[in-house]
């Protein structure tokens, strides 16, 4: 199994994949192959035997601004202020096998050489244990209660400076 960059032709097996992992949080395939579209160097896959078992969409973004779930960009920011992870999702599958922590490094080492100082998302499912093993920390900024609570009861804002080394454990 390995990640290797998402196509267009990928889309509805991510349409596929997003409807089996994010029940609570559904997204319309054009919301995801937008990502996608607007910057493909940042969306992964990954296979098994030409099977998907896994995903990652991620794009430039503005800081502390998480995007509403299942809605349009329009267009990326001309001067973005962070490199958002909109999602990184595994099949029951993959998980436990290193996969996650793959992409994770992956796309810190894509946003340091893009020149970025920082990596943000919104963790959802249980996940913030997981985004702090590889560096993210919870970030609290004032009014975004509301939009956190559209992502779910344990959804949290989460940054990654990367000032610090790629991975710390």
């Amino acid at each position: 199994m390995s990640w290797r960059l998402m196509t267009p032709e990928d889309m509805p097996r991510v349409q596929v994949l997003a409807d089996s992992i994010h029940v609570g949080h559904p997204e319309d395939l054009e919301v995801l192959a937008e990502r996608q579209r607007l910057y493909p160097q940042g969306c992964l896959m990954l296979t098994e035997d030409q099977r998907a078992i896994g995903y990652a969409l991620t794009h430039p973004w503005h800081y502390g601004e998480p995007p509403p779930l299942n809605g349009l960009l329009g267009k990326l920011p001309a001067a973005p202020t962070t490199y958002y992870i909109h999602d990184v999702a595994l099949l029951p599958v993959a998980r436990g096998k290193g996969y996650a922590v793959q992409a994770a490094d992956m796309l810190i080492a894509h946003a340091r050489a893009a020149g970025f100082g920082n990596l943000s998302l919104v963790a959802v499912n249980r996940s913030q244990a997981f985004w702090e093993r590889v560096g993210f920390c919870v970030l609290s900024i004032t009014g975004l209660d509301a939009k956190l609570a559209s992502y779910g009861p344990d959804a949290a804002l989460m940054v990654r400076d990367l000032a610090s080394p790629i991975r710390d454990a």
